[in-house]
């Protein structure tokens, strides 16, 4: 008796690796070799092999490289995607204190800071990373922060991108390429200076 045939570019239920837990797993594979060699050498065949399961797998629940690339984005970047509402819970005259403190939670965090260093650093590199990149924050943090401004949407979309380019800045020169004395400075020292000039873009005059 003859095998059913089975639709193109899908694996069947027995391929390599494929299981509970395996989109999981290649989620994983796909964060460390971002991390490691950066966006354009990354390959779903390489994600593949660092993941123990067939390259056709990755396209299955995936697609593209692109694809793999967004959904580790939106894995490693889901707290700092939780940003609307730390805003939303309080005053609006106290929101640049907490949506400082927040983001440097993060960074602060090794467990957080490694993902995030491997999606900024492949977003810096290459200009469909960067799309990706851009696409997504826009969609869920940016157009989410801008709705909590009571000022005309262009001019709260605005004010949004200049406090997460002012976080944004900070961030890469801290984290990234470890500027000194920023590098080294006190985060609480840090976010005291910074949180007043993100508050003033958000809801200053």
């Amino acid at each position: 008796m003859t095998e059913p045939a089975r639709r193109r570019g899908r694996p069947s239920r027995t391929g390599t690796g494929s299981g509970p837990g395996t989109r999981e797993l290649i989620l994983a594979a796909a964060r460390e070799e971002f991390a490691e060699r950066g966006f354009e050498k990354t390959s779903v065949r390489g994600i593949a092999k660092a993941a123990g399961v067939d390259p056709a797998l990755v396209h299955h629940y995936f697609g593209t490289k692109e694809q793999v690339f967004a959904a580790s984005i939106e894995v490693a970047f889901a707290p700092a995607l939780q940003a609307p509402a730390a805003v939303e819970d309080g005053p609006l005259d106290a929101v640049g204190e907490r949506l400082t403190r927040f983001i440097f939670g993060i960074w602060e965090n090794p467990a957080t800071r490694a993902p995030l260093l491997a999606i900024v650093r492949s977003a810096v590199n290459n200009e469909t990373a960067a799309a990706v990149f851009r696409r997504l924050i826009a969609a869920q943090l940016l157009s989410r922060l801008a709705r909590r401004l009571d000022v005309p949407e262009r001019e709260a979309e605005l004010r949004v991108s200049l406090a997460a380019a002012q976080l944004v800045g900070t961030a890469m020169l801290r984290y990234v390429i470890k500027a000194e004395p920023l590098a080294s400075a006190d985060a609480e020292d840090v976010i005291a200076r910074l949180a007043p000039v993100v508050q003033r873009h958000l809801t200053g005059p």
